[in-house]
């Protein structure tokens, strides 16, 4: 079947649409939007959840003309296009291959969020939010009513790995809160909120007295792992809208 494909201006002003890039405020080297352009229509999109060379060379090996990711290129900041960066780049450029980066704007979007998509794989529904960031709230709350071992139990199906537990928190869970990636600074948050546990990617040494002295039980899933989720979504919302072919590159860190 022949794909007729799209402008890459076309989509990339159909995505910043969707998921309120303008309105977010994320980190300053998100640079969420459009990152790379190119100069010929997009048939085939490859997801994957960071712009590394190594998902970069996949994309071109896979005649992809977009590579959609929810980690972009500039998270090191204003850097001389030298070493890694110049490789990046120069794979990009000479194959003609687009990137659009979504971070906090694909974390926190209602329909294909990282955190409700990873809350509905628990078996549990977003009912609330919390964890603000810049007047906004990135994370979503959740009822329940589970053995904490149960709860791990889940987390660990969904996400194909052990995760590691810091059992501050009641046995028996009710209130959860979902925020993916390094959510660990927000334990504070999660406990002014109410909540009995806090399932996310990773967090700092200091973490573990916060949720044991705090009471709160606090889930280590992985970084990646807890994020592989939105942008697979977004992937395959992009491709039935404009008639496109798409895949998950799979390069998982470990962390």
């Amino acid at each position: 079947m022949s794909v007729r494909g799209v402008d890459i201006h076309a989509l990339a002003s159909y995505l910043n649409d969707f998921l309120g890039i303008a309105a977010i405020r994320d980190w300053k080297n998100a640079l969420n939007g459009l990152q790379v352009e190119n100069g010929r229509p997009i048939r085939r999109v490859a997801a994957a959840v960071d712009a590394g060379e190594h998902t970069i060379r996949k994309a071109i090996e896979r005649d992809c003309e977009l590579l959609l990711v929810h980690h972009g290129l500039f998270w090191s900041g204003n850097r001389p296009v030298t070493g890694v960066r110049y490789r990046r780049l120069k794979l990009l450029l000479d194959a003609d291959v687009a990137v659009y980066s979504a971070h906090l704007p694909l974390d926190v979007h209602p329909e294909l969020g990282n955190n409700v998509l990873l809350a509905r794989r628990l078996g549990l529904e977003a009912d609330g939010s919390f964890a603000e960031h810049e007047g906004r709230d990135v994370g979503v709350t959740a009822t329940c009513d589970l053995d904490r071992s149960e709860l791990e139990a889940r987390i660990e199906k969904a996400l194909g790995g052990a995760v590691q537990l810091i059992a501050g928190g009641p046995e028996r869970v009710r209130r959860v809160g979902v925020l993916t990636g390094g959510g660990g600074g927000m334990v504070e948050q999660a406990l002014s909120a109410g909540l009995e546990a806090l399932i996310t990617g990773e967090g700092s040494h200091h973490t573990w007295l916060d949720a044991m002295e705090g009471g709160l039980n606090l889930f280590y899933g992985g970084h990646y792992a807890t994020e592989t989720w939105g942008v697979r979504a977004l992937a395959e919302h992009v491709a039935q809208r404009f008639g496109l072919e798409w895949e998950f590159i799979d390069a998982p860190t470990g962390l």
